[in-house]
């Protein structure tokens, strides 16, 4: 074509919407809309083509944003007071800016839809390519097990899985995440050539473009579009103990009891699978197992020595269920295989001649949810505090074509298979809270999707092996999964598959291997700074008192770190609320409050635990070999008897031993040990024992430390130490409600503001905001800063201002 003929041609109309623009490039339909000033919406479709559908995960509706409209030569361009749009008009390429007209990121060529069969029926696929910087560190993609904190240069399909799960966003240290609005198999890969996500299922392409200036602002644009997080109770936040699994309602209930008499922490048990008896009767969701012969004398045991349980329940059930037959009789089963092949749950491998006939549901209808938690009120009404949702994926075996064309009610099971936990996950959450608001949900869950933060549940990684590798990869997962959104996470402490430090099957022997001693104290430190800490796995009992008794090191070290975790709950509470009320975040790579530090970018070793802490956990062995034999979600269940343990010696852990720390620059840090003062912006040698986890606060900051307990909420927060680590100007509010049920979505908390001027050495404690039942009016603050000089006064408080010179 001639540049005559060529200025001829037709420019396609850009026509404005509520919002935004829409207007058709190259045969696909193109629309941008505000949804706030710092999101952008895009949606691209082949002209012609119906591919409008109701998101799954995105709640938000479009906010009424001032915008202004410029088409010029061959672009559109759309901007708000805080971003702006180019739309090219001859590729359909889209190229966004900041207010000041830095690029931010552009789409590197229009979309990509390839034609295919889904179900039989036409459909396509849909991709679209961007182009990053070359030195941009990304983040996000859900919990994927690759050891890698930037996930530049990865290719992976991204869905649920049992140690992964893939969910479509990314966020990028210059200040902007992109979320990927699609369900199906996602292909992302990141390399020379671009950065792309291709979905397997895709009528159109629909991405959401958030600048937030930082990381916590694109965070905080997700969670304004795919719903906010609801607080947890605070006993979630203390100590759990599990085990796959107690056998008996005497052995859990006995669990809580030895605890209390050894004056150790514990707040939550978890009641693991086959409660309900054989595998036919799979996920009964209800007590016929006959060593559970009377429940709620369990449920009354544990709650009098005041603990809380939560349950297994499955995304499936056995033929011989109840919920089964209900559900089967509406054609609200999936027919693929799924977990447990047998019938026979003895014998592994799996004997496939007695097949189980489990069945995965099909939460994408209402009235599989509906059903579902019907049959849940069984365990409900017996006074269950929880809910431990497993296989939420679900456990998917030999996915057949035919299984990925199963019908679902919002079309094929391969169109909306990433949605699968969001789906149940929210029928149990959105059931729960209709029946009552008298005690908050809580719901531990193995996978997660986009928006499943609105659903009161913490995700966690998986059947992982019991290894040092796993250690280290569990640390940069969670927080890539935090990256989504999701800022509850955690691991099973130990790894779950640990029988390789046995020196045979189930002896139990390994809790007197040093090498798994070492291993288990250093994920239990680790996890001592996870939104939820909790002790899981098999092959080995986990209870500390099996592991010795006090003033042995291994069972000190262990104790230790669960009173740790205790004295810093009414830390860990106010970041709770900050979660909930400023969509912040528990665990945060180092990226998210020191961007311009690039030593920082792929450190997945450590991270910052709310505003003040900086977690470096020992991640390799400084005592022992790494050596053990491994195992995986597939091959972990292979029992057999062998002796192949590593022959060991006694270990000397009380020896001092040096760990790499890196401090990020910025800020002074101070040792939360020691008191000892660097500087940041290098890295430094921390000397410590078995029992000693590297641990540093941020000048400036504010540590509220509570009362030595045995449970949560055992004592009135009426004595609180308040910790100042000088250096800069810091700010604390501490939090408070009735540490459970939903009266703090109707005003009733408070929250008391503490200041610190640095150059004038004061304290300011804000008069209190809010009031609530059963609310402290008068208290004792013991203030103390953390310099040589040793400053500490203390200070009765009334809800007035006060104002403290130190």
């Amino acid at each position: 074509m001639s540049m005559t003929a060529a200025s001829m041609a037709t420019k396609p109309q850009v026509n404005k919407i509520p919002n935004g623009i829409e207007t058709t490039v190259n045969g696909n339909e193109i629309s941008l809309q505000f949804y706030t000033p710092s999101t952008i919406r895009v949606v691209k479709h082949p002209a012609g083509v119906s591919a409008e559908e109701k998101s799954l995960a995105v709640t938000a509706t479009p906010q009424d944003v001032t915008t202004t409209v410029r088409t010029s030569g061959n672009s559109a361009e759309i901007k708000s007071d805080r971003l702006r749009a180019r739309l090219d008009l001859r590729d359909g390429s889209i190229s966004f800016f900041d207010t000041k007209g830095k690029t931010i990121v552009k789409e590197d060529r229009g979309p990509v839809f390839t034609p295919i069969q889904d179900a039989g029926k036409p459909s396509t696929m849909a991709k679209q390519s961007f182009r990053l910087d070359k030195e941009e560190a990304i983040y996000g993609l859900g919990n994927l097990e690759n050891g890698k904190l930037s996930q530049r240069n990865v290719s992976r399909l991204l869905q649920p899985g049992n140690v992964e799960d893939g969910i479509p966003m990314i966020v990028s240290v210059k200040g902007y995440g992109i979320y990927w609005d699609n369900y199906s198999p996602t292909h992302f890969i990141d390399n020379e050539n671009g950065t792309s996500f291709e979905s397997q299922v895709g009528k159109s392409v629909d991405y959401y473009l958030m600048s937030g200036d930082n990381a916590d602002g694109v965070i905080a644009e997700m969670r304004h579009l795919t719903g906010q997080v609801p607080m947890f109770p605070l006993w979630t936040y203390g100590f759990w103990q599990s085990r796959e699994r107690y056998k008996s309602q005497q052995e859990i209930t006995e669990v809580v009891k030895r605890h209390r008499e050894l004056g150790v922490p514990l707040d939550g048990i978890i009641q693991d699978w086959q409660y309900w008896g054989n595998n036919y009767l799979w996920n009964a969701m209800e007590f016929l197992n006959p060593e559970f012969n009377n429940p709620q004398k369990m449920m009354d045991a544990i709650h009098s020595d005041n603990a809380h349980i939560i349950i297994s329940i499955w995304s499936s059930f056995g033929p011989q269920t109840i919920p089964y037959r209900e559900l089967d009789a509406k054609g609200l089963l999936f027919n693929f295989t799924t977990w447990p092949e047998s019938g026979i749950a003895e014998q592994w491998p799996p004997r496939k001649d007695y097949p189980s006939g489990v069945r995965a549901y099909n939460p994408y209808k209402p009235e599989a949810r509906d059903i579902y938690w019907k049959n849940l009120r069984r365990l409900y009404d017996l006074g269950m505090d929880g809910w431990w949702m497993d296989s939420t994926e679900p456990d998917f075996f030999n996915g057949t074509e035919e299984d990925m064309n199963a019908p679902t009610g919002m079309g094929s099971f391969r169109k909306v298979r990433g949605a699968y936990p969001l789906m149940t996950v929210g029928g149990v959450y959105d059931h729960q809270r209709a029946t009552s608001d008298k005690q908050r949900v809580f719901i531990l869950t193995r996978s997660g999707f986009a928006g499943q933060q609105r659903y009161g549940c913490n995700v966690w990684t998986g059947d992982t092996q019991s290894t040092w590798d796993m250690l280290r990869k569990s640390v940069p997962a969670m927080l890539n999964f935090t990256m989504t959104g999701n800022p509850n996470t955690n691991s099973d402490i130990g790894g779950f598959f640990a029988g390789g430090y046995n020196k045979s099957y189930m002896d139990n022997s390994a809790v007197k291997n040093p090498l798994f001693q070492e291993l288990y104290i250093r994920w239990l430190q680790m996890g001592t700074f996870n939104p939820m800490m909790r002790s899981h796995g098999t092959d080995i009992k986990r209870e500390i008192y099996y592991f010795g008794k006090k003033g042995e090191p291994v069972y000190d070290a262990i104790e230790n770190a669960i009173r740790l975790r205790y004295t810093l709950l009414p830390y860990i509470y106010s970041t709770s609320w900050q979660v909930t009320n400023e969509a912040s975040s528990f665990m945060r790579p180092l990226m998210m409050d020191f961007p311009a530090d690039k030593n920082g970018w792929n450190r997945g070793d450590q991270f910052m635990f709310g505003d003040a802490l900086l977690v470096a956990p020992i991640l390799e062995a400084h005592y022992t070999t790494e050596k053990v034999s491994k195992a995986d979600e597939n091959t972990g269940w292979n029992r057999s008897e062998k002796d192949d343990s590593e022959k060991t010696t006694a270990v000397d852990f009380t020896k001092q031993t040096p760990a790499d720390v890196y401090l990020p620059s910025g800020t002074e840090w101070i040792d939360f040990w020691t008191g000892e003062r660097h500087r940041g912006g290098k890295s430094i040698q921390k000397k410590s024992d078995i029992n000693t986890i590297p641990l540093y606060v941020r000048s400036g900051s504010i540590i509220p430390l509570g009362p030595d307990v045995q449970y949560a909420t055992e004592k009135p927060w009426d004595d609180l130490e308040i910790r100042i680590y000088p250096g800069a100007d810091g700010k604390f509010s501490l939090y408070e409600d009735e540490f459970d049920n939903y009266n703090y979505e109707k005003g009733m908390y408070s929250t008391i503001t503490f200041s610190w001027d640095d150059s004038k050495h004061i304290l300011t404690i804000s008069d209190r905001k809010g009031e609530y039942p059963g609310m402290l009016n008068d208290r004792r603050f013991r203030i103390k800063v953390i310099d040589p000089a040793g400053q500490a006064k203390d200070v009765s408080y009334s809800g007035k201002s006060t104002i403290v010179k130190l």
